[in-house]
């Protein structure tokens, strides 16, 4: 297990390094002169030369990345152009926010759509099996402005229950902010219950055909015995690839959701700083991203290994 863990990890930083060489060389050519948008189209150019000079924009390319990648190690990560603050506090402040909102999202879903899941998959073809797909075929298609639209409708406008804006002042604590999570968690969630609901119950399906399954029912085995011991640890190893992708969107990929509800999530200062071609705040971001969904990938590998052993010697 040990070699396994230690593999997928090599294979981890392995990515995140190409992933990085990708990120940089995007974001140098992004259509723009970064000194015109920083200094206006007015300023003299011999200000924008100085000014390419003081952010290493007028060194190669090779040099400017691999300067960038070491202070990036060494959690340097610049000073934002359009704003002025330091981009890893800022990054940072904004993934905490995003972190908590995922959460929340997280334990909304997950379970429910698991549950969901197998009992659609253990009651096929039956009107609650029915009833539960072609729910989830149309929150899949429904946009998500439109869930959010509809959810403060009722929740805020007509319930009063939950506020309509998830403006929350920085450094709010979990505890404080929660109230203003729920409206955009139940967004996200409406439309990930239904990936993780149909995933979980192909899968459960499958397995329910197989020979052993078949044989423990035979044997008069209770139902949650069957389900849990036989079923779900092989049913689910699909579903944890969509829950896995699910976290790095819920990290960095809310941006339509925190902007309906102005939440200051990590996905709305990635729009932010590609508006304003803030090239070290969309190198960050970007880079953060990168490594929530390869840590993401990584424990999913783990649990893999963990729910079906002959994984590890893949």
């Amino acid at each position: 297990m040990t070699v396994f863990v230690l593999r997928r990890l090599a294979f981890v930083v392995l990515t995140v390094l190409l992933s990085s060489m990708l990120v940089f060389a995007a974001t140098h050519v992004l259509p723009g002169d970064v000194a015109t948008m920083v200094l206006g189209r007015e300023a003299s150019e011999q200000a924008k030369n100085n000014l390419r000079k003081e952010l290493g924009l007028d060194k190669p390319l090779a040099q400017q990345y691999g300067a960038w990648l070491s202070d990036m190690v060494h959690g340097d990560w610049g000073t934002s152009i359009s704003t002025g603050q330091d981009v890893r506090t800022v990054t940072l402040e904004r993934l905490r926010n995003s972190a908590m909102l995922a959460f929340v999202a997280f334990i909304m879903y997950v379970p429910l759509g698991i549950f969901l899941g197998v009992v659609a998959a253990w009651r096929r073809n039956s009107a609650a099996d029915h009833a539960l797909s072609a729910g989830s075929l149309a929150f899949i298609g429904l946009p998500e402005f439109v869930t959010a639209i509809l959810l403060i409708a009722v929740f805020s406008r007509w319930l009063g229950w939950l506020p309509s804006s998830s403006a929350i002042p920085p450094g709010t604590s979990f505890f404080a902010a929660l109230p203003s999570l729920i409206l955009p968690a139940m967004t996200v969630s409406l439309a990930s219950l239904a990936y993780v609901l149909r995933m979980t119950r192909a899968g459960t399906i499958e397995v329910l055909q197989t020979d052993y399954v078949r044989t423990a029912r035979l044997k008069g085995l209770p139902v949650l015995a069957v389900a849990f011991r036989h079923v779900l640890r092989n049913s689910l190893l699909p579903t944890i690839t969509v829950v896995a992708a699910g976290v790095g969107w819920l990290i960095g990929g809310l941006i339509v959701t925190e902007s309906v509800f102005g939440y200051p999530g990590l996905g709305r200062l990635v729009l932010f700083a590609v508006q304003r071609r803030d090239i070290p705040l969309i190198e960050a971001t970007t880079m953060v991203i990168v490594i929530i969904f390869a840590l993401a990938n990584l424990v999913a590998d783990i649990v893999y290994a963990l729910l079906n052993p002959r994984i590890r010697y893949r």
